[in-house]
């Protein structure tokens, strides 16, 4: 006869025969209990008769072998005893009466159970009371149990959704946490960034040369200057000056390492650092490049706007000790020395007035 689920603790009260125990003769007689009475306190037992085969079993200990005719099944081709080790019939079991038993079912689900066996006077046989233990999440899953299979004094469900309440809370809070982390971060990037171009702007510059200052990295350092850019705003608008202006960064990068730090910190100067990059004659090469690249004429609604860049330069190896408004105005000060010696032209600091370069 099978177990009827829906008796289960915590439901209306039931029949013997719905408990699969017998109406008489079984050891609740000894206990002074109804075979009712013993399934709403432990849904969980198994009543064995001396001989080791099951004569009784709670409603969700039922539910759960989903064993046809389980009384007269010998318990221990149903559960593996894992602890004590060695209890493999009713002797050794006898002899572990009171202690805690770890169990495992032989097929299906391998959930875990924890267990106290108790002998029942008069006929030799033994009472085991089963409980998920810390397992409780895992059976209920496995098993698909719902509160009323537990006794109504048995809080495990309760605190199963306690914990799975936590759980969803802390996801919601990890979740929120990594949204507001990504916003900050954003905040963080926007406030470094130069909006027209996308390159760095002035405090973001500020954090890298201060961060290559403090390392010791030796490091190259360009100040530039957009020459006739005024013309373009002059005679062709705002918008344009903006396009220019864009042009003039995406060119900058496609010059530069992706280890370079450009950055507007003006309306038409830019500043580059190069780390790693500290002799004169790959500096000058390179600012060559970046005056020979802007040089070349930038279309705007059809018109070319033509434009060249004045450099100055300095570098880390040129100080005793580099220091961050120092080196900006040295370059500042090369920058001005391009522009009077005919713009589109590139000056390294030197200590004196510098050396200019005629090249273009």
């Amino acid at each position: 006869m099978s177990a009827n689920p829906a008796n289960g603790a915590g439901s209306r009260p039931g029949t013997a025969a719905d408990y699969l125990l017998p109406a008489a003769g079984c050891a609740t007689d000894a206990l002074g209990l109804t075979s009712i009475a013993l399934a709403r306190l432990m849904p969980m037992f198994l009543w064995l008769g001396r001989d080791g085969l099951i004569r009784g079993a709670g409603p969700t200990l039922a539910k759960i072998l989903a064993v046809p005719d389980l009384p007269g099944r010998d318990f221990f081709a149903l559960f593996q005893i894992r602890r004590p080790r060695g209890i493999t019939g009713m002797a050794g079991l006898s002899r572990h009466a009171g202690a805690r038993l770890q169990l495992r079912l032989r097929d299906g689900p391998r959930t875990d159970f924890r267990g106290l066996a108790v002998p029942v006077s008069g006929n030799g046989g033994m009472l085991i009371n089963l409980s998920f233990g810390i397992a409780v999440g895992q059976g209920v899953r496995a098993h698909a149990l719902t509160n009323a299979d537990f006794a109504p004094t048995d809080l495990a469900v309760e605190l199963l959704y306690l914990t799975e309440a936590k759980a969803l809370v802390m996801d919601e809070l990890s979740d929120l946490n990594r949204r507001l982390e990504t916003a900050r971060r954003h905040a963080e990037t926007e406030a470094l960034t130069d909006t027209l171009t996308g390159l760095a702007n002035r405090r973001g510059f500020d954090q890298v040369l201060d961060a290559l200052i403090r390392r010791g990295t030796p490091f190259g350092l360009m100040h530039l200057d957009l020459d006739f850019f005024k013309q373009v705003n002059d005679t062709l608008g705002h918008a344009a000056g903006d396009h220019v202006l864009g042009t003039a960064g995406q060119r900058l990068r496609g010059e530069m390492r992706s280890v370079d730090t450009i950055a507007r910190v003006g309306g038409d100067e830019f500043v580059l650092l190069l780390p790693g990059i500290d002799k004169a004659e790959r500096l000058s090469t390179i600012a060559e490049r970046v005056i020979a690249r802007l040089s070349q004429p930038i279309d705007y609604a059809g018109a070319p706007c033509q434009i060249s860049a004045s450099v100055g330069i300095t570098r880390s190896g040129a100080y005793e000790a580099p220091a961050a408004v120092q080196m900006l105005a040295d370059a500042d000060t090369a920058l001005y020395a391009s522009k009077h010696a005919g713009r589109g032209r590139w000056t390294l600091w030197s200590g004196r007035e510098g050396d200019a370069s005629d090249k273009r």
